[in-house]
């Protein structure tokens, strides 16, 4: 099986950037620098499993194209959503049902101008 291991979410301004994930995911980030005029910043990881994080360097950009990163949005995608917008982010597709019992997914833009999904159950 080919799991994900790891993500990096390319950002310009860490702090605000920060701000942002720290309000929508209720969790606190790890920063850390990773060599001259690079940062970091790193999700908790679930019980034993993978995460990822932001990711300051001057060759990457935010971007709405490329892979994207969904967070798990449980318990209710409504409470991740009200969160978007006084965090400084933008719902680009709202609450869309998936289908076949799959649950719900969105789309929003954070503080940095990427596109990344929030999943959760129906």
């Amino acid at each position: 099986m080919a799991a994900v291991i790891w993500f990096d979410i390319p950002v310009s301004d860490m702090t605000r950037a920060i701000a942002f994930y720290e309000a929508l995911t209720q969790e606190t980030l790890m920063r850390l620098p990773v060599g001259e005029g690079k940062e970091t910043a790193i999700f908790p990881a679930a019980d034993g499993g993978s995460s990822g994080c932001l990711f300051a360097a001057p060759e990457d950009e935010p971007s709405h194209f490329g892979s994207r990163v969904y967070f798990d949005a449980a318990p209710t995608l409504e409470t991740w959503l009200e969160r978007v917008e006084p965090a400084g982010g933008k719902i680009l597709v709202g609450r869309t049902e998936i289908g076949g019992g799959r649950g719900v997914f969105a789309y929003v833009e954070d503080s940095e101008g990427n596109r990344i999904g929030l999943n959760a159950p129906s």
